[in-house]
């Protein structure tokens, strides 16, 4: 399994509890996307299970490779452990939209058997945000009524969709964003083949978010970067800058740049709002929840992308100098 860099605040929370006995049943971890929650999760889970074998010489979370319930875990066999995340639709190509019911329910098989190799049984949930409303309720059953020794690890993206109800059983583990140290050290692990000058622009880019960098490698973010300083140096009078940049993300083949595009344009925003004063520090902020909000409606709407792009820019066109000032 993957070295997890950062996150030593949560790590050191999660063994305090472990190492006292004091392991509570449910966990929520949260923070934004690409910055190690499911491999928090999994390396957690494996931690509970090997740990009750016995003894373990490592640090942190971390578990010898060589260890039976390390082998098993990477084998996917191990009968002790449970994740539950989307499954991949008939045609092979996209994930189904839900984590099921059906699911849920099919971890009763886990809890009806005694565990085989540890007192421990984990599950993960890789996200709890994906849950059908059929299969939040089934889990919220299971964390109500614990079956005995066993650990739920939930991960979030966005805790505050969660039922209430479950959010109130699980003890919450927010994973910040990492350090530029860390980040680097997380990149050169990810991609050993990336060079000095592409590591340096994927972490200036991702937020400390190293799974968010490798997910943009290749899609040029630098090009985006450079199309939208751009338009906000011109204010794209004609429309030129942001019809070209539009046209550029239209389309399925488009899809992941187009996504990065979401990502970068409301964070290119706020860092200008933060170089401002005064009224055009105002002007900035609003400009930047505008961004931010529309970013959020196109992926949960599924808006159409070009018009989306062109709007992005208009806001990213209000930034310019004259606009500031008018």
């Amino acid at each position: 399994m993957s070295p997890l860099f950062g996150h030593e605040p949560a790590v050191a929370a999660f063994r305090g509890a472990l190492d006292a006995g004091r392991l509570h049943h449910a966990w929520l971890i949260t923070g934004t996307q690409g910055i190690g929650k499911s491999l928090f999760a999994r390396k957690a889970a494996l931690r509970v299970m090997a740990q009750g074998q016995g003894a373990v010489a490592r640090p942190g979370l971390d578990v010898p490779e060589e260890h039976q319930a390390a082998r098993l875990m990477a084998a996917g066999s191990h009968p002790d452990f449970a994740q539950l995340e989307r499954l991949p639709k008939e045609s092979g190509t996209d994930l189904a939209r839900s984590i099921t019911i059906a699911q849920v329910r099919g971890l009763q098989r886990l809890f009806a058997t005694t565990s085989t190799y540890s007192p421990w049984r984990t599950v993960v949930i890789d996200a709890a945000d994906d849950l059908e409303p059929g299969g939040a309720n089934a889990l919220l059953k299971s964390l109500e009524e614990p079956p005995p020794s066993t650990v739920f690890l939930l991960v979030s993206h966005a805790p505050e969709r969660l039922l209430p109800t479950i959010r109130s059983r699980c003890r919450v583990l927010r994973l910040g964003r990492l350090g530029p140290d860390h980040m680097e050290a997380a990149l050169r692990q990810a991609i050993p083949d990336a060079t000095p000058r592409e590591i340096e622009t994927l972490a200036s880019v991702s937020g400390g978010a190293p799974g968010r960098a490798v997910a943009m490698r290749g899609l040029d973010v630098d090009g985006l970067d450079q199309a939208m300083r751009k338009i906000v140096t011109t204010g794209d009078p004609t429309n030129q800058h942001r019809s070209a940049l539009s046209q550029s993300l239209a389309g399925k083949s488009a899809q992941q740049r187009y996504e990065a595009f979401l990502e970068r344009a409301p964070a290119f925003i706020g860092a200008a709002a933060r170089e401002r004063r005064g009224r055009a520090l105002a002007d900035a902020i609003r400009l930047w929840e505008q961004a931010s909000e529309l970013a959020t409606l196109a992926v949960r709407q599924s808006l159409d992308q070009q018009a989306t792009v062109f709007e992005m820019g208009t806001l990213l066109a209000a930034l310019a100098p004259a606009a500031a000032e008018a």
